[in-house]
């Protein structure tokens, strides 16, 4: 019960994003347009946070960030073309002062002459993309902070059961795989095995699969199949989020296990606490349907139900009841006598 498979596994972070590869992987998506010489390409971007330079443009730079990626939008635009070329060059020479890693301007917008000079002459790029600003900055935020998130590659599946995240961990052959092959046939959608990257987004754990096994499992005795080939489209996603963490481990007499899940037990992923639940593997044991219930219970507590606690409740009043009583009366027949004998039995 003293499984930790996250203790040993790395976390690591991506420290730069080179704007060359930034700009072919999304010129198609943003409508990007280079208005800078190719070798300015070679920059880094090394934060996730966005900045709209808007005081800077007027002179004061004392909390100029200007080590993010910076966001000319229609305003900035509009201030730059109202104060003319003087107050304009006078503006980017003081910002020439600064190494910054990116410039991009939103809604199609004409760059100014000043700001092209000086990104050339500071070697810096400069983008023009049709999109509007607050939709651009939506979806270039969370481009980066998925980029730059701490992750960690786990040995473990990872399959999405009536909306629930269920990653499956444990010892190698315990039918990890074989679990997940059953549920991905009853329906389910599978996103990953054998190497699941996980990654943090703000209080939450999201896994996607590795990008050379892909949706590809390997199955003993068959060899390795393509889950989306051999089930269609809808039985795949590419992301999703970890709610549940199930450890499969192989039935041990002496371990004594859950037997009314009153006591959630968590595990730490990162720095988030994840709830889990451990289930001992017997032969003929059907994985698959204790799966789905432990996905559909999760719902259940999602909805403020809880049937564990319920239960307890109902419990603890049948043996309260039993207890206060002088007469055997309280219990109208011998059917209610064996609910309090077998009530007692439950906290043995």
């Amino acid at each position: 019960m003293s499984y930790t498979p996250f203790l040993n596994n790395e976390v690591l972070n991506k420290k730069s994003f080179l704007v060359k590869d930034f700009f072919s992987h999304y010129k198609k998506q943003f409508q990007f347009t280079l208005r800078t010489p190719k070798s300015t390409l070679s920059a880094k971007i090394q934060e996730a946070s966005l900045h709209r330079p808007g005081l800077a443009l007027t002179g004061f730079t004392d909390v100029f960030s200007y080590q993010r990626v910076q966001i000319i939008g229609s305003t900035e635009w509009s201030y730059l073309e109202s104060v003319g070329e003087d107050k304009r060059k006078e503006c980017f020479t003081k910002l020439a002062q600064f190494e910054t890693p990116l410039w991009i301007l939103t809604h199609g917008l004409e760059p100014h002459q000043e700001m092209v000079e000086m990104c050339i002459e500071k070697n810096e790029p400069l983008l023009v993309t049709v999109k509007p600003t607050m939709e651009f900055m939506g979806d270039l935020q969370d481009l980066l902070d998925e980029y730059f998130a701490p992750y960690m590659p786990v040995h473990a599946s990872l399959v999405d059961v009536y909306g629930v995240g269920m990653l499956y961990v444990g010892d190698s052959n315990i039918g990890k795989s074989e679990c997940v092959l059953d549920l991905v046939e009853r329906g389910h959608r599978f996103v990953a095995d054998d190497m699941v990257r996980l990654s943090k987004k703000g209080n939450s754990i999201v896994g996607r699969s590795n990008h050379v096994i892909n949706h590809h499992m390997e199955i003993r005795g068959i060899g390795i199949i393509d889950i989306k080939t051999m089930f269609g489209i809808h039985a795949v996603r590419k992301i999703k989020k970890v709610e549940i963490v199930v450890q499969l481990q192989h039935w041990q007499k002496d371990v004594k296990y859950d037997r009314m899940g009153l006591d959630q037990t968590h595990i730490d992923i990162m720095g988030v606490s994840t709830p889990r639940v451990v289930i001992p593997i017997t032969p003929g044991k059907n994985l698959t349907v204790i799966s789905e219930v432990v996905a559909m219970n999760a719902l259940m507590k999602m909805n403020g139900i809880d049937t564990a606690a319920e239960f307890n409740k109902n419990l603890i009043q049948i043996i309260s009841r039993k207890g206060h009583s002088t007469s055997p009366e309280i219990f109208l027949d011998s059917s209610d006598q064996d609910e309090g004998n077998m009530a007692e039995s439950y906290y043995e």
